[in-house]
């Protein structure tokens, strides 16, 4: 029975009835059991059931959950239904989340609506994400550059006068390089380590910057295009294919702003 048991608590393709869902997109239900709530709105928002429009409140309700996963998958949810004014109007304050997983989540998901206001972030995707120091102290490396993380994972630790503070991955990534060294003296809130993005984080990027990219995201678009040893032959075409979109709306924006115009 184990196995079954525990197949049946992670999967989040378990059909809920609408008493079940409910409950389950109670802020005071398991966070598993929130998560397994929102991917079934999700599913049912793409099957297009009407039916579904009447659990929104409590979705909207979660995008200010004290857990950033939740938050997290709530924006993401609310992405998958592009005519609910209700979603986008709680996905754009969204945007300024202390978590930077959720507005990353939230400006992809503001793309669907039309909505370019996540755009910064989204180029942001596509470069080093730096990690800050928690508190002043004497740095002590963990990871070595091109070690990849995930959020959570244990990167530094910083020996303070009152304590040691562990430093932990915010977002997923493979180490850049460590902007300070080793037993260096630093202070809170400073640069400590570049982080690049994964690639489906990347992809993601790539594909709304499609939609909304500008002349000025070719730069930060370009080495993607040109591809690497170890990333996905998919990625780089993606990245060429985003910069011919973005290129073809300049040309006809140019075009449009001619003489006679």
């Amino acid at each position: 029975m184990m196995p079954f048991l525990f197949w049946r608590a992670t999967w989040f393709g378990r059909p809920l009835s609408d008493a079940q869902l409910a409950d389950s997109l109670n802020p005071k239900s398991n966070p598993h059991d929130i998560q397994h709530g929102l991917s079934q709105v999700s599913d049912r928002i793409v099957a297009h059931d009407p039916a579904i429009a009447r659990f929104y409140p409590q979705v909207i309700a979660l995008s200010s959950n004290p857990e950033a996963p939740i938050r997290t998958m709530a924006a993401w949810t609310m992405g998958q239904d592009n005519q609910s004014a209700a979603f986008h109007a709680a996905l754009l304050p969204m945007l300024n989340d202390p978590d930077l997983t959720v507005r990353r989540n939230s400006a992809l998901a503001l793309v669907r609506f039309d909505d370019t206001s996540g755009h910064d972030i989204i180029v942001a995707m596509l470069k080093a994400a730096a990690i800050d120091a928690p508190a002043s102290g004497t740095l002590q490396t963990r990871l070595k550059p091109n070690q990849t993380m995930n959020p959570g994972t244990l990167v530094a630790r910083i020996q303070t006068p009152s304590g040691e503070r562990e430093v932990r991955a915010e977002i997923p990534g493979t180490l850049a390089r460590w902007l300070l060294s080793d037993g260096a003296t630093v202070t809170a809130g400073a640069h400590i380590a570049a982080v690049w993005p994964t690639d489906d984080e990347a992809w993601e990027a790539l594909r709304a910057l499609y939609l909304i990219g500008q002349p000025a995201d070719l730069d930060a678009i370009a080495p993607y295009a040109r591809g690497t040893e170890n990333a996905p032959p998919q990625l780089a075409e993606q990245a060429r294919l985003t910069m011919q979109a973005i290129r073809s709306r300049s040309s006809a924006g140019n075009s449009n702003s001619g003489p006679g115009v």
